[in-house]
């Protein structure tokens, strides 16, 4: 399965200690050169700079051959996640930004996002979902708090 990530699934789960959770649910994850830039700017928090200082092996870095001019209303990170999506024939897209998604859905790619990932291994057994949620809740992490909710209930007794 090949499994393109964007930085801010990946920014949150390092915030909430469980990037290691991708290993769990995927053999390996690819992220573009511009989301490992943005990992490694001086705005990303400490711990992600930190973690991405020192990749998992399970994380790889791969360029994009040729720019999507069709894409230039994302973000960088966005743009090379779905021009490197569309090179790799990838399974499955990590984005949480509401227009990236659109994108990726409109090309026909399928996404989850932090709380997706997060129901996935919830499913699994691999994290307690609750704690997980309130961990998310600390950072500056933005969702519908419906959203949040929802996922809850599927985990609260």
């Amino acid at each position: 399965m090949i499994v393109i990530a964007d930085t801010t699934p990946l920014n949150y789960l390092i915030l909430i200690d469980l990037p290691g959770l991708l290993s769990a649910l995927f053999e390996r994850v690819i992220i573009p050169q511009a989301v490992l830039h943005e990992l490694q700017a001086q705005q990303a928090p400490d711990k992600v700079r930190d973690w991405i200082t020192h990749p998992p092996s399970w994380l790889s870095v791969q360029q994009v051959r040729q720019q999507d001019g069709t894409l230039a209303h994302l973000d960088p990170g966005e743009r090379e996640v779905l021009t490197l999506a569309q090179e790799l024939q990838a399974d499955l897209l990590l984005l949480d930004e509401r227009l990236g998604r659109q994108e990726a859905r409109t090309r026909g790619f399928s996404i989850a996002g932090t709380l997706g990932l997060l129901d996935r291994a919830g499913t699994l057994q691999l994290i307690d979902v609750p704690t997980a949620v309130s961990r998310l809740r600390q950072t500056n992490f933005r969702v519908a708090p419906r959203l949040l909710n929802a996922l809850l209930d599927r985990y609260t007794p």
